[in-house]
């Protein structure tokens, strides 16, 4: 049995922390995208238009239906094939983490903007309130503040799933982790330390999503 012995992971710190860097980076910006993409797409959702409506239906399931590695490798190897376009794997790796987030936020901000109650629609339009001041300072505050723990969760899924970037050669922290494992042929130690790291961030992230719920618990 080999003996453990993480002295190479942590004379490496610096090789993970570009990754985790990279992954961060990845995360951040496909929060971005998803975050504000999603909240777009949920109002093409709860359109009376149904066109519209049927378009946001197959964007989601497409998104949500297949599995989000099969999605990365068809746009690593399938875009530059079918439209000729030649993006880095930093980018495309961003641009399909958050095409995915938005699909899954998409519904979260639904959900939410159909769960509100219909008293205060009709309270808002009893005061005389337009349409657009209704939605914007009655309905979507309380869509946003009720989806927000399903927006953290869905952060941090987004978070763990950049690692699969790695496979196709993005230098994220998992990319990293594998080539320190190759380099010191320590994988147990290297690929222990990239799952701390993981799970470190990932706990911290949660415990923000448990304030948030509790938070809007009070305001129920």
């Amino acid at each position: 049995m080999q003996n453990l012995d993480f002295f190479f992971a942590i004379s490496s710190g610096h090789q993970l922390l570009d990754g985790l860097w990279v992954t961060l980076y990845l995360t951040f910006w496909s929060n971005v995208i998803g975050l504000t993409c999603g909240f777009l797409l949920a109002l093409v959702g709860v359109s009376r238009a149904w066109p519209l409506r049927w378009l946001y239906t197959a964007y989601v399931e497409i998104f949500r239906c297949t599995p989000i590695l099969l999605q990365i490798v068809w746009f690593f190897f399938c875009v530059p094939i079918l439209f000729n376009v030649y993006w880095s794997g930093e980018f495309l790796g961003l641009l399909i983490l958050g095409l995915n987030l938005t699909a899954f936020n998409a519904e979260a901000y639904r959900a939410s903007i159909q769960g509100i109650p219909p008293a205060h629609h009709d309270a808002a339009i009893a005061l005389g309130l337009g349409k657009r001041v209704t939605a914007m300072y009655v309905i979507m505050p309380q869509a946003a503040r009720n989806a927000m723990p399903v927006l953290v969760t869905n952060a941090i899924g987004a978070f763990q799933q950049s690692a699969l970037v790695a496979l196709v050669g993005v230098a994220d922290l998992m990319y990293q982790g594998k080539l320190l494992s190759t380099q010191t042929y320590r994988p147990i130690e290297a690929y222990t330390s990239v799952a701390i790291i993981y799970l470190v961030i990932s706990v911290i992230f949660g415990q923000i999503a448990g304030f948030i719920e509790r938070r809007n618990e009070l305001y129920r």
